[in-house]
């Protein structure tokens, strides 16, 4: 690091859980962020201002006037572009020194295989169970940990799952498929308020950050936000045998 690098990033330096040499991972780091929209603005802003040194941003919808209630990464100017597009050009702002990259086509099959196989973690701020089985498969794949959130009406949550861990479960663990994927909740159709999904975001890229640095121990189980009564809960989840995706 030079020392424009070293001041900018001087108060997790002084941190000993982080120091020069998880400072050092951060900036050789690669996240990939599914979703540029209320989770992934958080997301992705924060983790480029703390020098995550390489993110991938993936969204293939656009700006629309209801998006900027909460998805602080997008603003008037960017109505009708791509998210990862306009969440890309938000996190350079923050940071020239990241590199950011925006993917503007759905990731599916062999080609999302291929990015979640390229980061060190991945960061699920999808709201689609669909999205959210495909990735999740995806990372046991190749073995690299997924951190997951949701925030809908008042409620948010994350999880992280690591395969490396032969402990940890996966999002299928934890939400069989077929057992509720025909009554998701979407903000689009249900609302959500705006700062539940900036406090869920910033919980993932803290996840990561930690995940990436070396600091500190990652989160287990599943935790719950209650935004009506400014509670958390938390959950044991363990890994399933009968799992579909990771089980046996």
């Amino acid at each position: 690091m030079n020392d424009e690098a070293l001041l900018r990033y001087s108060r997790q330096i002084m941190l000993e859980q982080i120091d020069i040499d998880g400072q050092e991972r951060l900036l050789a780091g690669h996240a990939l962020v599914i979703g540029a929209g209320g989770l992934g603005s958080p997301v992705s802003l924060y983790l480029a201002a703390a020098g995550l040194g390489r993110l991938t941003l993936a969204d293939d919808d656009a700006v629309e006037l209801s998006n900027l209630q909460r998805q602080i990464a997008h603003g008037m100017a960017d109505l009708g572009r791509h998210k990862a597009e306009s969440a890309r050009e938000a996190a350079l702002a923050v940071n020239p020194d990241c590199d950011v990259r925006a993917v503007t086509e759905r990731l599916e099959d062999d080609v999302l295989a291929a990015a979640v196989a390229k980061a060190d973690v991945v960061l699920d701020c999808t709201d689609r169970f669909e999205s959210r089985y495909a990735i999740n498969a995806a990372c046991r794949e190749a073995w690299v940990p997924l951190v997951s959130g949701a925030a809908i009406r008042f409620s948010g949550q994350l999880a992280v799952f690591d395969p490396r861990n032969p402990e940890s479960p996966c999002y299928a663990c934890l939400y069989p498929p077929g057992e509720g994927g025909d009554e998701e909740l979407r903000c689009a159709e249900n609302g959500v308020v705006a700062p539940l999904v900036g406090l869920i975001g910033c919980f993932q890229a803290l996840e990561a950050l930690k995940l990436v640095s070396g600091a500190g121990r990652l989160h287990q189980g599943l935790s719950t936000f209650d935004g009506l009564t400014g509670q958390w809960r938390h959950f044991r989840v363990p890994r399933d045998p009968a799992c579909p995706v990771c089980g046996g």
